[in-house]
């Protein structure tokens, strides 16, 4: 089901080019639109929490794919702003179920566990990102529209989730007795849920910056030509899939205080490497460094999580991931004020910097 997300996610990528089209809209106008994704993903993570607290992981992870299956062919084909922005607020909506369904069965999962398990979940939460944009972007070059390559994405989805849903724990929490309580529906992160969030803020912003941001810094700082401009993600991406299909290993074998120290360390360098050196060479191999040194700070912050007893697990992952969602939708926009006001360049290396949170507080976030 971390496959199924990060596929679901990864395969409306392709299709935003022939949404432009439809709908007319320039790029601002585009850009105001697809904030509603973000919009709905963090209006239902509240809710979301309740949910799979109320109605146990089973519930909320089934329920928000066979959602995702209904809204997913609108995107497709929806040809008014209006109902594309009330088609991608719902898609949103349902991913953000999705997202804490599937952190808080994967948390329950690892704690059983006599071993590391969460990097793992995560990177095959980044394969299916491969795989979804991959995957339809090949469709539509092969000559499949639109309309079809959604069919087939529907198709992939619905079997996903028949193959997964019979094996999913019914419960909310490592505790299955409080499935079932009376839960309130929404809960204010506090104390250290609030600190851990806060963190995912940091490291989804670095996320979020290469993914908006990358392929312009490649053109504009470096010279880079368009056609290869997708590359910088390409290669952040890469390499932070194939940290957290090893990353499990890695954990068990340093501890996950040295990951936040050590990937923090990574992290930073990369952004050094990237902006110092001229050559895009070197910011390519600076993007694979920070692909690599974020890969397993996040599912470390998970496993923190997973530890609290605060709040109920399913508030507390609505919390972070929310938190985390929002570093993403603010980030983009933090990057271009810094950018028009200074230059990329210099915006790259405040992100780079504020990592140093990360190994600073990794004795914090680690503590039994």
């Amino acid at each position: 089901m971390f496959f199924f997300l990060g596929f679901a996610l990864s395969s409306w990528a392709p299709l935003i080019p022939f949404a432009k089209e439809r709908t007319g809209l320039d790029d601002a106008g585009l850009g105001l639109l697809l904030l509603a994704f973000g919009l709905g993903s963090l209006t239902s993570m509240p809710i979301a929490g309740a949910v799979t607290a109320r109605l146990g992981c089973r519930f909320a992870i089934v329920l928000s794919a066979l959602a995702t299956a209904l809204v997913f062919p609108f995107l497709s084909f929806v040809a008014s702003p209006f109902l594309l922005g009330a088609a991608l607020f719902l898609f949103g909506f349902v991913i953000g179920l999705a997202e804490v369904g599937v952190n808080v069965q994967g948390i329950i999962v690892a704690k059983a566990a006599p071993k590391p398990l969460l990097s793992g979940f995560h990177g095959l939460f980044s394969v299916g990102g491969i795989a979804g944009a991959g995957g339809v972007s090949l469709l539509i070059q092969l000559g499949l529209d639109p309309v079809g390559a959604a069919a087939i994405v529907v198709a992939l989805i619905l079997l996903q989730v028949a193959l997964a849903a019979p094996h999913l724990l019914p419960y909310g929490s490592d505790h299955p007795g409080e499935a079932g309580g009376r839960v309130r529906l929404f809960h204010l992160p506090r104390g250290f849920v609030l600190f851990i969030g806060g963190l995912c803020f940091i490291a989804f912003l670095v996320e979020g910056a290469l993914l908006d941001w990358s392929a312009l810094f490649l053109i504009d700082a470096r010279g880079l030509e368009k056609g290869l401009a997708g590359l910088g993600y390409a290669a952040f991406a890469l390499a932070m899939t194939v940290g957290r299909l090893t990353g499990d290993r890695v954990v068990a074998s340093l501890g996950g205080r040295r990951i936040l120290v050590f990937g923090g360390i990574v992290v930073m360098a990369g952004f050094a490497l990237a902006v110092l050196v001229e050559s895009p060479w070197a910011a390519l191999a600076g993007f694979m460094a920070i692909g690599l040194g974020a890969a397993n700070i996040v599912p470390v912050f998970y496993t923190a999580i997973g530890r609290q007893q605060a709040m109920h697990p399913g508030h507390a992952i609505a919390a972070v991931t929310a938190l985390g969602y929002a570093g993403i939708l603010i980030g983009p926009a933090f990057i271009g004020f810094i950018a028009h006001a200074t230059s990329l360049s210099i915006a790259f290396a405040l992100v780079g910097a504020a990592m140093i949170v990360v190994p600073l507080t990794a004795r914090i976030v680690t503590r039994d």
